[in-house]
């Protein structure tokens, strides 16, 4: 396939252009700086493509859209979450946007999503059926979905992801966790109860190639492993792998007070989700459960 990827230049679009080019398609990047090879195309998520840039979208078989603020990097000033919002949500509109006015527009749109869509639920086990919960993160993730789903107008097939908590030793929530959990002072985060749903790095790369391999996979699905954690778990297997104790706890009022907003809806919240449709597809996770990923992504 001749395939284009935004966010390639990130953790998990880096790993997807390399898998794909090993199994021989012809990938091309978004970038928001100046071409550096042929197979990179310039873009601005605000503003869109220069007319000569614009040309060059049309004939792609596929677009996975990854790119996307950092939710998490750094205090969730007003500013600081209108550049999330809008780096999704206007992002995608430019990109829908520009391959609409392609000759030939893709047939396939794998817009990413994130399990931030349904918000701090508790114990409720959360399907794709479900419905979105309140907050910041849920606003932002129904917006995101609607214009990704715009993409119906010309995309034979539009896929959005609700992708979890990424595993990688490369960046992501566990890189930040691995140091104070190797100086023996990790452990649980607040009450430890709140809901993790996890996805190994490889896992993920081979889920978003399953997107676009299937063309039985339609619309929003959750791009999680099947078994979700309590965070108290997932710091107990941590810290286990690890050869480490994990005695130590952070108090919700620590939390608020260091990270404000961000730290309560990214620490202290949770969501338990099931990848219903990866697995009535027929979708077989390498790594289902948090202690072989966990084996796995620190060996790697």
């Amino acid at each position: 396939m001749k395939v284009l990827i935004s966010g390639a230049s990130g953790l998990l679009g880096g790993k997807l252009r390399k898998l794909l080019i090993d199994r021989g398609d012809e990938v091309f990047s978004l970038s928001r700086s100046e071409p550096a090879t042929s197979n990179d195309i310039q873009w601005d998520p605000y503003k869109g493509f220069s007319s000569a840039e614009a040309e060059k979208l049309f004939g792609f078989d596929a677009v996975v859209h990854l790119a996307g603020e950092n939710v998490a990097g750094g205090s969730w000033t007003e500013e600081r979450k209108k550049k999330i919002s809008d780096s999704r949500v206007l992002g995608t509109r430019t990109l829908v946007d520009a391959l609409s006015n392609c000759k030939e527009p893709p047939a396939v749109f794998v817009c990413a999503s994130a399990v931030g869509f349904y918000g701090d639920r508790g114990n409720e086990i959360l399907t794709e059926e479900s419905e979105p919960g309140n907050g910041f993160l849920p606003e932002v993730c129904v917006e995101w979905e609607e214009e990704a789903a715009k993409a119906k107008a010309f995309a034979t097939r539009v896929v959005t992801p609700r992708i979890g908590i990424v595993l990688s030793t490369e960046g992501g929530a566990l890189e930040k966790m691995l140091l104070p959990f190797k100086l023996g002072v990790g452990g649980a985060v607040g009450s430890g109860e709140q809901w993790m749903s996890w996805i190994a790095i490889d896992d993920m790369v081979r889920i978003l190639e399953f997107a676009l391999d299937t063309d039985e996979l339609r619309d929003a699905f959750n791009a999680v492993a099947p078994n979700p954690v309590k965070n108290s778990e997932f710091s107990s297997a941590l810290a286990s792998e690890l050869s480490r104790p994990s005695f130590f706890s952070v108090p919700a009022f620590g939390v608020k007070l260091l990270f404000g907003e961000m730290g309560e809806t990214l620490l202290l919240e949770g969501c338990r989700v099931i990848p219903r449709k990866l697995e009535q597809m027929g979708f077989k996770f390498d790594f289902p459960t948090l202690p072989e990923a966990l084996k796995h992504v620190l060996q790697d």
